[in-house]
């Protein structure tokens, strides 16, 4: 296995930069000293606040540009790939959440779809070495057989959400096919860590705490068949992109889909538990969530399990951080800058 390290000549194009994947990649590029070009249209989905304290972390870095602006704009699309000429494109602007998209269907096919479809013409018309772009596994459905492999059969998505990710690798796969663009799609699994997305249950379930409420469970209080994640921190996702972007698939038609998971599943209510003790470490008095249990909802699946064979094998990474030392930081994180001591 030998694969190239980060080419720090290269000018990197991320979109959705101002989000939570987004920010921790810009700044680890950054920090080796590439040059960066983050575009984030900086959606009112989840608080905003947060959006701009990542990107003022990224502000002191002099290889920096930020260009606040909508993936599904065509035109400005295309005029950045003229200006910029990236080399490398990671495409995380995307409208994130499963059960969001039950509500708001519009929004995920402007930015999953018609988004996506402008960054593949951009790369088209001006040439990358490599376009990576964030799949989910939520494309995996309600899929029994676990781990889950990339070559499993995912035509079975159970929300829109999953159904835009599913059609971004088919179109990925298209355009690799006929314009020979380089592509890797990133099955994420549930990603988890400080500045993370407040619409995440781990980040919801530490506001209500703080606000007094009790948190909702959607698994029924079902404790023998309670729900499974593959909850993956997010360095260990950064870590992965990263080893990637040097290393586009060299195959006849140059396509590829990988996992990034932490291969190691999570109960749910394990999960909790974790969190509780996190946070408990994290304010100095203990903290135990009061818990309301509720029927699965439209959407959801069961269990997460990524197999990372076909990672490891590709640039020799596999995820490792965690729970407890990855909520650790999430909650030492909230307590401070929440100023919830």
């Amino acid at each position: 296995m030998s694969y190239k390290h980060l080419d720090t000549s290269k000018n990197y194009l991320i979109t959705g930069a101002a989000g939570f994947i987004g920010y921790y990649l810009s700044k680890k590029l950054l920090e080796q000293g590439c040059k960066v070009i983050g575009i984030d249209n900086i959606n009112d989905y989840y608080d905003v606040n947060l959006k701009y304290a990542r990107l003022e972390l990224l502000k002191p870095f002099e290889k920096f540009t930020f260009i606040k602006g909508d993936i599904s704009d065509k035109v400005m699309m295309m005029k950045i790939f003229e200006e910029y000429k990236p080399h490398i494109v990671v495409n995380l602007a995307a409208q994130a959440g499963v059960r969001y998209s039950i509500e708001n269907p519009d929004v995920y096919i402007q930015s999953n779809i018609i988004g996506f479809f402008n960054i593949l013409e951009a790369c088209r018309f001006y040439p990358v070495d490599h376009l990576v772009y964030a799949s989910s596994s939520s494309v995996y459905g309600s899929n029994k057989k676990v781990p889950f492999e990339e070559s499993d059969f995912v035509d079975h998505p159970v929300s829109l959400y999953a159904a835009t990710k599913k059609s971004n690798e088919l179109m990925a796969h298209t355009y690799s096919h006929l314009y020979n663009i380089p592509a890797t799609g990133l099955r994420f699994f549930t990603v988890y860590g400080p500045m993370g997305r407040p619409d995440m249950a781990y980040f919801g379930f530490t506001n209500k705490y703080f606000a007094g409420k009790p948190i909702k469970i959607f698994n029924n209080g079902d404790f023998k068949h309670d729900l499974y994640r593959d909850f993956t921190y997010v360095d260990d996702i950064v870590e992965g992109i990263e080893r990637l972007l040097s290393n586009p698939p060299v195959e006849e038609i140059p396509n590829k889909v990988f996992n990034i998971g932490n291969n190691s599943p999570e109960r749910l209510m394990t999960f909790i538990e974790t969190l509780e003790n996190t946070l408990s470490k994290a304010t100095g008095r203990k903290v135990v969530f009061d818990k309301v249990f509720e029927p699965m909802k439209p959407g959801d699946v069961p269990a997460t399990y990524a197999s990372t064979d076909l990672l490891q094998e590709a640039v020799g990474f596999k995820p490792s951080i965690s729970i407890e030392e990855g909520l650790q930081k999430f909650a030492d994180w909230y307590v401070e800058y929440y100023g919830m001591e």
